[in-house]
């Protein structure tokens, strides 16, 4: 297990945002990923318009999990259309 950070941007309507944090937290909890730190950073405007959105619903996760689950992740969130756009980072020891 490794140490990850996750951010991920929502649709900033509220249906849009439940279907997608329910959908991560879904995924998580089905490949055994801890989360030890999420954080609701709110509804932000964007620089410049994203999958023909100017804002979005930001969250961010502090996980561990295998390395081999974050390909498949990345995979389910891009078929999503929740998601705008998501970021895994390794975290240093």
């Amino acid at each position: 297990m490794r140490n990850y950070e996750f951010t991920v941007i929502f649709r900033a309507n509220e249906e849009d945002t439940q279907a997608g944090l329910k959908l991560v937290s879904s995924l998580f909890e089905a490949a055994g990923v801890e989360i030890t730190k999420q954080e609701d950073m709110g509804v932000k405007l964007f620089a410049y318009e994203m999958k023909k959105q100017d804002k979005g619903h930001y969250f961010y996760y502090e996980i561990s999990a295998d390395p081999a689950s974050i390909v498949t992740f990345e995979k389910k969130f891009l078929l999503n259309n929740s998601i705008i756009k998501f970021l895994f980072v390794s975290k240093e020891k």
